[in-house]
């Protein structure tokens, strides 16, 4: 098999994750202060493709570029490709067929993450060159999902959502096709949301005699596409974090697997790992609790926080509760102030969810 190109679907609007994603892209929302973007370019390159092309929005494309750039930093060469709309999978793959051309190659959705990689995936394509091959995992509600039906490890039928699934094996946002996939694309109908759906693409391939094979995930796969598998992704990145200190110290105490980046201060606080506190970070009178991300130039003042994440240039100041399970955007501003009259004073996005106790 010629050499796999990789295709990264990066245009998605991230309604689940506002009102982050009303001023960035979801694929660029740090897991362990790394955007999620990232990690699924390395896990290409890790595998040996490093022509890629990434599908990106009107809306959200030069914040993309700007990140991710020439590709040169992940030693890749990356091509954008802008979605006029967001019309569904299989029309993102009709969108990049003059960049794939007749190459066999792997999609991978932005927002996932893979503990694993796809290396395994790939290695696994290139030997038995079927038409498709799809990544599954089992999963204990498939009803929510696009579930494979399986006669070995062959693809005989996909079902989306099924009341009663015929197995728990659900569709990882990985994919591996043939040039065969674009006829296929241009052959099926939008569905009842008005897209052209990837799974009903594949069943044509299923139907039309083409062979979809499947490769089951062996570790854990997360779509970070909502603010608890966000925060459930960070922990499990920040569970394989080695310790670090690079940062300054005073009077601090740090336990366990904790990365403090070069230039963070940190006064008089207790950091519990596994933790990650980025550049130019200042900590003070605080406590950083395990599963907490941290980014770049973020302040923390005589408060709690723990199983959250940080974006950068946010402030937390004399909360007086312990911050949890939260996601604070770039720039933010949380105080508490102990002047009479005690008052909540906020600028708070569209869909915010906050609670107070």
């Amino acid at each position: 098999m010629e050499n796999l190109k990789g295709l990264i679907l990066s245009g998605g609007a991230g309604t689940r994750l506002r009102p982050i994603t009303h001023t960035s892209a979801k694929q660029l929302v740090p897991v362990a202060n790394k955007p999620v973007l990232f990690y699924g370019i390395e896990a290409l390159v890790a595998a040996g493709i490093t022509e890629i092309g990434i599908v990106i929005a009107p809306e959200t494309g030069e914040e993309i570029r700007l990140a991710a750039g020439d590709g040169s930093q992940f030693g890749a060469e990356l091509i954008y490709i802008e979605q006029d709309r967001p019309a569904g999978l299989a029309h993102a793959v009709l969108t990049a067929e003059g960049f794939l051309g007749d190459s066999p190659f792997v999609m991978y959705l932005g927002d996932n993450l893979l503990r694993d990689g796809i290396t395994d995936l790939a290695n696994a394509f290139r030997e038995h060159e079927p038409d498709a091959l799809i990544l599954l995992t089992s999963v204990p509600d498939p009803w929510h999902y696009g579930v494979a039906e399986l006669d070995g490890d062959r693809v005989v039928h996909l079902v989306e959502k099924p009341k009663d699934p015929p197995s728990d094996l659900a569709l990882v946002g990985v994919y591996m096709f043939t040039s065969k996939i674009f006829d296929a694309a241009r052959a099926i109908e939008p569905s009842w949301r008005n897209e052209l759906e990837i799974t009903d693409a594949i069943q044509h391939l299923i139907d039309a005699g083409s062979r979809v094979e499947s490769h089951t995930v062996s570790g854990w796969w997360k779509d970070t596409g909502q603010l608890a598998d966000m925060l459930e992704a960070n922990r499990l990145v920040l569970e394989d974090l080695d310790r670090r200190i690079e940062g300054e110290l005073t009077d601090t105490r740090i336990d366990g697997r904790v990365v403090i980046e070069a230039g963070a201060r940190l006064e008089r606080s207790v950091v519990r790992g596994p933790a990650i506190i980025g550049a130019e970070a200042h900590i003070v009178d605080s406590y950083i609790g395990p599963y907490t991300s941290i980014e770049r130039e973020v302040e923390v003042v005589g408060s709690e926080v723990e199983h959250s994440i940080l974006l950068a240039g946010s402030r937390i100041s004399n909360l007086g509760y312990r911050m949890e399970a939260s996601l604070l955007g770039r720039n933010v501003r949380l105080e508490r102030s102990d002047e009479l009259p005690r008052t909540l004073r906020m600028i708070v996005g569209d869909n915010a969810e906050i609670h107070i106790p």
